[in-house]
């Protein structure tokens, strides 16, 4: 770990000093700066507890693009900043601050670019496009969020290369520094490495190869394969994500899927459909099934009501109904 550590230091560091003449020669330079952000707020009704009201989380984005060859990109969130429910009252105790993306990237050439620092894991398409406003339901799916770290701190080398009238997309990943704050119930992981390959065609398909450990004692190494898709015919959106794991010893390292529809109903009304399958050693093994309404306010602003339904106790996706308002910004 401290060997690869000191890789990435040392990449950022290189790159860094390469970006000083460029930015030296650039009057433009603070004006290259953007600042956006996105928020969702909303109420909850679960089956087993009681109903609460709450903002999300409150997401900040700083970027930075000129005509150079560097980019950018941090993300910074307070998660959970306020929460209402007729027990604990209005209370900011589950509110923290989280780095969810730092780095810099460089263009080496048309087909190959380099990035540094924390990022999003190519793990699936839900991972790489979690923000609120961006996704068609308020809940994520459990095989998304519970079977593999969501960001990593590390190196990728990615690109795009035309393949007949398509593009095929290309990702290789590897951690550097593991996660050293641990949030809520999060699982930290360590030894990330892997690959993501997408080919954007009528139906986009991606595969995600991986290799990871549990920041835990004698855990094993897991490996895990990924296949997900998605398509449009007319009026509905088709997407879904599948993801299997097994241990370096070939047991059994957990495994989850989902499938959902999005149909558009007139009006930027959408009707959402999703059943989804989860099965881990150590939490068993769960189903769930969600249908809902999504309505498009503005280009920017999503409104959603749903109810899910299914089998299986997990905390991280409780069974009931929920309604939130996502705007990007």
């Amino acid at each position: 770990m401290f060997k690869r550590f000191i890789v990435v230091i040392a990449s950022v560091t290189s790159l860094l000093g390469l970006c000083k003449p460029v930015w030296a020669e650039d009057n433009n330079f603070w004006d290259s700066f953007a600042l956006g952000g996105y928020s969702s707020a909303g109420v909850e009704i679960p089956r087993d507890s009681t109903a609460s009201a709450f903002i999300n989380e409150i997401s900040l984005i700083l970027t930075w693009e000129n005509e150079s060859r560097f980019k950018f990109f941090g993300e910074f969130e307070l998660e959970e900043p306020l929460k209402w429910n007729s027990q604990q009252g209005l209370t900011t105790r589950d509110a923290y601050l989280d780095l969810e993306r730092f780095y810099l990237d460089y263009n080496l050439s048309e087909k190959l670019n380099l990035r540094a620092g924390r990022f999003l894991t190519p793990a699936g398409r839900w991972n790489l496009i979690h923000a609120a406003p961006l996704v068609w339901t308020s809940t994520r799916p459990i095989a998304t969020r519970l079977l593999f770290p969501s960001s990593i701190n590390g190196l990728m080398l990615y690109g795009s290369v035309p393949y007949q009238d398509y593009a095929f997309e290309y990702t290789f990943f590897t951690e550097g520094l593991k996660d050293q704050i641990r949030d809520d119930n999060e699982i930290i992981y360590k030894h990330v490495n892997g690959a993501r390959f997408t080919l954007n065609a009528p139906i986009n398909i991606g595969l995600t190869l991986a290799s990871f450990q549990e920041d835990r004692a004698l855990s094993p190494t897991y490996r895990m394969v990924g296949l997900d898709f998605v398509t449009h015919i007319g009026n509905l959106e088709l997407s879904g994500e599948g993801f299997y794991r097994n241990t370096n010893k070939g047991n059994d390292g957990g495994s989850g899927a989902y499938l959902q529809s999005a149909y558009h109903l007139g009006n930027e009304w959408y009707w959402l459909t999703r059943l989804e399958t989860f099965d881990h050693p150590d939490t068993g093994s769960a189903e769930r099934w969600l249908m809902g309404a999504t309505k498009r306010v503005k280009p920017n602003q999503l409104l959603k009501f749903e109810f899910v339904g299914g089998s299986g106790e997990l905390p991280e996706s409780p069974r009931g109904f929920i309604s939130t308002f996502a705007v990007l910004f």
